[in-house]
């Protein structure tokens, strides 16, 4: 019993140690050399600072590398992160590269475009991490119902955590917040919830010095990687709650922004 739960212990020492590390191995690279440029990665943050996004790519990278590599997950498990977090990630960086310049927030926009005709990047991140939280959770349920909900909380957990990066240290820090109950639980959840607190607790001192921010592409990888954590952690009835509340919160997402944003 006692080797058990060390082993318990020490797999998310491992996967929290390890995001960390591949994070901030990755987020180096990247400041050193940024794909395409670093113009393409510099954003002005809320207070008119110059800040870079490699914070973004490195926590995806660092996530995805450590939850897929965690010891003691099953094959289901590591497929469901890998496909969950790149996806959420990929989707998050071609809106903050394609979407750069795009006022439109929220999905009443993005989906009143598309009514239109225009296909914006934010309807692209919209159905493709949709797509595959549904996707992740059918790897990590078996009956459908809890798939269906299994999808909306990794997508919804995804967008919640977004909807936090309106100011430097609050996504990151809700995360670690979020995460660190997961890490009692047993099973898949705990290495899962490890995961994404080591990632963003590579970063979080650069976001606080406004020199780097997540963006959509870090916050939403963070976001779906605590969605599995908390999919896998749960049955029906801790789904259907947990999907309650993160419909609720992308309902009032510009005062749940607001809201982070004056604290």
């Amino acid at each position: 019993m006692v080797a058990v739960a060390g082993s318990r212990v020490l797999g998310r020492i491992s996967a929290l140690l390890g995001a960390a590390g591949a994070t901030r191995a990755a987020y180096g690279a990247l400041r050193s050399r940024p794909p395409g440029g670093a113009v393409l990665w510099e954003r002005k943050n809320y207070a008119g600072r110059t800040v870079d996004l490699h914070a973004g790519l490195a926590t995806v990278t660092g996530t995805a590398l450590a939850a897929a590599t965690a010891p003691g997950l099953p094959a289901r498990a590591r497929a469901a992160t890998a496909l969950g977090v790149l996806a959420a990630g990929g989707c998050g960086a071609y809106d903050d590269v394609f979407g750069a310049g795009d006022p439109r927030r929220g999905f009443r926009a993005h989906l009143s475009a598309l009514r239109n005709g225009e296909v914006t990047s934010g309807a692209v991140k919209l159905f493709g991490i949709g797509a595959a939280g549904l996707a992740a959770g059918a790897l990590l349920k078996e009956r459908p119902a809890d798939k269906l909900l299994a999808g909306v909380v990794i997508a919804g957990s995804a967008h919640w955590v977004n909807l936090l990066d309106v100011r430097p240290g609050r996504a990151a820090g809700a995360v670690l917040a979020i995460g660190a109950p997961g890490l009692l639980r047993r099973g898949p959840a705990g290495p899962l919830s490890a995961a994404p607190m080591g990632a963003a607790a590579a970063v979080i001192a650069d976001d606080l010095g406004e020199r780097t921010m997540l963006g959509d592409a870090g916050a939403h990888a963070l976001g779906a990687a605590l969605g599995l954590a908390i999919v896998a952690g749960n049955g029906r009835k801790g789904l259907a709650a947990h999907a309650a509340g993160l419909i609720a919160a992308a309902a009032a997402g510009d005062r749940v922004s607001r809201a982070v944003a004056a604290i």
